[in-house]
């Protein structure tokens, strides 16, 4: 037998829904968090060797995030850890008191921007899709 606080509400798949914009804002920031991390670790080399590995680490992580914002939100929300994402990498624009970049004026830097993004928009657009496809069969029917 379970024990739950009385003003606790549980959907009737057993998730407290209280919850869900509380983890959907926890992604959010992750995605900000993300964003500064990857930009940090844009200029890694490998010996002498320019070795940008942030570039496929944030482009799992986003795609991991929105993938969890899908599980307690709509599609749409679910772009939100992507707002995230792009506010820390604007924010790491932003030149510090003494005028240092965290942001380099390098090529690196716009294959950052859309590989990061791109494979996580792909995977929304697919959503998008399928649930309009989804909606139009049921509309025929």
């Amino acid at each position: 037998m379970t024990s739950a606080s009385p003003d606790a509400v549980e959907t009737p798949d057993g998730r407290f829904a209280f919850l869900d914009p509380v983890i959907l804002g926890v992604l959010i920031f992750d995605g900000f968090l993300c964003a500064v991390l990857s930009v940090i670790f844009l200029p890694s080399y490998l010996g002498t060797t320019p070795f940008p590995v942030s570039i496929l680490v944030a482009a799992v992580f986003n795609l991991g995030l929105v993938i969890a914002a899908r599980t307690v939100t709509t599609t749409g929300k679910a772009a939100l850890p992507l707002a995230g994402w792009i506010a820390g990498f604007l924010f790491c624009m932003v030149g510090g008191p003494g005028g240092d970049v965290l942001v380099l004026s390098s090529p690196l830097t716009f294959l950052l921007l859309v590989g990061a993004l791109a494979p996580a928009i792909v995977f929304l657009f697919r959503v998008a899709g399928k649930a309009l496809a989804s909606i139009d069969t049921s509309k025929r029917s």
